[in-house]
């Protein structure tokens, strides 16, 4: 199977893989190269795949998987990838902290622009 992990600004994995478990909202599930052609919606968690028995983990930042003949995509927001489960855990408090602090900002910044805009449309009347 070929599993293309996609995030809006880059593509983070494209590569064959024999094995893909994700979770959905009804739990979770596994995917082989014969499964049934499906699309769910995917929470956050845990997406581990398998290749030349290797083994893999994605932190997913919720995102919709599409399973469609050889193929597996997966598009979400935010994803981190390890080879580790701990290290991943102190990876996404990384990230997404960081992540989270950039939100703050953003909406600081864009308050602000939404009340001096209010103001100067007051100042008008």
């Amino acid at each position: 199977m070929r599993l293309k992990i996609m995030l809006p600004t880059k593509v983070l994995i494209d590569q064959d893989v024999t094995k893909v478990v994700a979770e959905a909202e009804n739990g979770s599930f596994g995917i082989l190269p014969k499964h049934i052609d499906f699309v769910t919606a995917l929470v956050s968690g845990i997406l581990s795949f398998e290749y030349d028995n290797k083994e893999e983990f994605l932190a997913v930042d919720e995102g919709i998987l599409v399973k469609w003949g050889s193929d597996v995509f997966v598009s979400t927001r935010n994803a981190v990838r390890s080879k580790d489960l701990g290290r991943l855990k102190q990876t996404v408090k990384e990230e997404f902290y960081i992540l989270d602090e950039r939100e703050k900002k953003s909406r600081s910044v864009i308050a602000r622009l939404e009340a001096d805009f209010a103001k100067r449309i007051l100042e008008l009347e």
